[in-house]
């Protein structure tokens, strides 16, 4: 039983036997517990990529049908707001529900280990990550500013698109990892605790993936821009790409971070 009373899929096991032997522990056998919180989050991460995506979608059409028909006034943006908000409201919802999951995971455990140590956000997400994910961020609000320097009011409309946009998906990120800090741990002994370690620096790691973030400047394209702009916003993409997967190659995985975290 996986703590809800229902006994998991036989895929999920199978998936739960693969992510342990990614992670070095392949010695350890899938428990229904792991396979049920292993599948909330594999089905939270695509339920947040389609809200990502929506995000990118209506900032593309509010601009392509809002700002670029005509003055009209602020109203394009607001509904942005409005509608940056609606999706801030569902991915925390789908966050709840894996907290929930987890929660049930935990009432199901014979006993409960701790970690001596709150985990703060440098141990979950590492400065290599983080820094990554703040540099693409600045650069993508760098581009908005400099379209707000231009005198043409269709681009600083754009760059206020942009701007709401960017807001919206640094809210989510900065809610996400500071849910995760708060999380309690849900594990019964040393591998379990190696496990959830892992599972919440994967989290963290997947809250900032900065995908979204160099893919709106990408929108302001879909109408009058200028010169140097254009080129920045496209040249954005494969140095981002190229940060990532440096960072990748370079910083430990999740499954050394997690063990340098729970050696005593």
């Amino acid at each position: 039983m996986d703590g809800s009373g229902k006994d998991p899929r036989p895929g999920e096991l199978r998936a739960a036997r693969s992510w342990l032997a990614r992670h070095g522990l392949g010695d350890t056998p899938p428990t229904p517990l792991l396979a049920a919180r292993l599948a909330a989050r594999w089905r939270a991460r695509v339920v947040e990529q389609v809200l990502l995506a929506l995000l990118i979608m209506t900032a593309a059409a509010v601009y392509a049908f809002g700002v670029l028909s005509g003055p009209g006034g602020s109203g394009p943006l607001v509904l942005l707001g409005g509608l940056v908000v609606a999706l801030l409201a569902a991915r925390w919802q789908v966050e709840a529900w894996v907290r929930r999951v987890d929660r049930r995971a935990g009432a199901a455990l014979a006993r409960r280990a701790a970690h001596p140590v709150q985990l703060g956000w440098r141990a979950l997400l590492g400065r290599p990550h983080a820094a990554c994910a703040a540099g693409i961020h600045a650069a993508a609000l760098a581009l908005a500013a400099g379209a707000f320097a231009t005198g043409d009011t269709a681009v600083r409309r754009a760059a206020a698109v942009l701007l709401v946009a960017l807001a919206g998906a640094a809210a989510a990120a900065v809610l996400q990892l500071r849910d995760l800090l708060r999380r309690p741990v849900v594990a019964e002994d040393e591998v379990s605790l190696t496990a959830d370690v892992i599972m919440r620096i994967e989290d963290a790691r997947e809250s900032m993936s900065p995908g979204v973030v160099w893919s709106l400047p990408v929108i302001l394209l879909l109408g009058p821009t200028f010169g140097w702009w254009s080129a920045v916003s496209v040249g954005l993409v494969p140095l981002g790409l190229a940060a990532v997967a440096l960072v990748q190659l370079r910083a430990p995985s999740t499954a050394a971070m997690a063990r340098r975290i729970v050696a005593p």
